[in-house]
């Protein structure tokens, strides 16, 4: 008898270890669970920690209430200004509503997928090509209206909505390289002519300044000469500069003045000695006669 008992209640032991390891259900901090009880949603939906169910009657769904990362792929359209583009995107989004993200639809996942890349064709179509490329924060949040619209009904919230990249056509790439290199041609001319006014405008302020002291130019020559030797890299061809030639030329006219004015000076003295010697007596004294003839 006490045997029987024994093996009973062994039995019975058994029996409730393996009930309660069959309706013992952990979820997990980050998950809520949604019971179904015959097929009838219970109202009260379990958090985290240790939950018991009843073995074949009840049902547990683990929903995950952290922010899911889901790439949209790449979407091909045309914009407002005619350019075809391919955008890719992402959408951040999190169940807030477990209950109603597994009765309200199906898949909650891919009815998120599917609302994200309708969007982003509608935006796309929507937009011209300078604001995809410019005003992406705009963009982004039309974006996320446009899918956080019908996502509440399913007891998903959308966080956030992201266009990551915008690929445009070879021959579209090439033409804005050209406008580019354009601008940047135009503000580089722009920038050169302004400097060329402001340099004239300090040449012409130094060459007064220099008019007033001639030397001061060939001091500033000196000064580019020994820059430029200062390298050692080259052959340095020194100019004769034109204020030397005419320094030069002026003394030689200064010279050439002072020896016409000294022989013109000389010849009218010369010819009035000439005719002086010539009009005074003789000084010289008479020679001597023939001493046989002065006897």
């Amino acid at each position: 008898m006490v045997e029987e008992l024994v093996a009973a209640g062994v039995t019975l032991a058994s029996a409730g270890v393996v009930y309660l390891a069959a309706a013992a259900r952990v979820v997990k901090q980050y998950e809520r669970g949604v019971v179904f009880r015959l097929g009838k949603l219970r109202p009260q939906v379990r958090g985290p920690g240790l939950t018991m169910i009843v073995p074949g009657v009840d049902k547990l769904r683990k929903v995950n209430m952290q922010i899911v990362t889901m790439p949209i792929p790449a979407q091909e359209g045309i914009t407002r200004d005619n350019v075809t583009v391919r955008v890719d995107a992402v959408v951040y989004f999190k169940v807030t509503a477990p209950a109603e993200a597994v009765v309200r639809v199906e898949d909650y996942r891919f009815a998120v997928s599917q609302m994200a890349q309708t969007s982003l064709r509608s935006i796309i179509g929507k937009s011209e090509l300078d604001d995809l490329l410019s005003s992406r924060e705009r963009l982004n949040q039309g974006l996320e209206l446009m899918i956080d619209s019908p996502a509440v009904e399913w007891g998903v919230t959308i966080d956030r909505v992201e266009i990551k990249d915008v690929s445009l056509p070879e021959t579209m790439k090439r033409s804005m390289a050209r406008q580019a290199e354009a601008d940047r041609e135009r503000r580089a001319r722009v920038i050169n002519a302004d400097a060329e006014l402001q340099a004239s405008k300090k040449l012409a302020e130094a060459a007064h300044q220099m008019s007033d002291a001639p030397a001061a130019l060939q001091l500033r020559l000196l000064q580019t000469v020994m820059a430029v030797a200062a390298e050692k890299n080259s052959t340095l061809v020194l100019p004769i500069p034109v204020e030397l030639l005419r320094f030069l030329e002026k003394g030689t006219q200064v010279a050439t003045s002072a020896q016409e004015s000294d022989v013109a000076v000389q010849r009218p003295t010369s010819v009035e000695s000439r005719t002086s010697r010539d009009e005074l007596p003789s000084r010289e004294a008479p020679l001597d006669p023939d001493p046989e003839e002065r006897f």
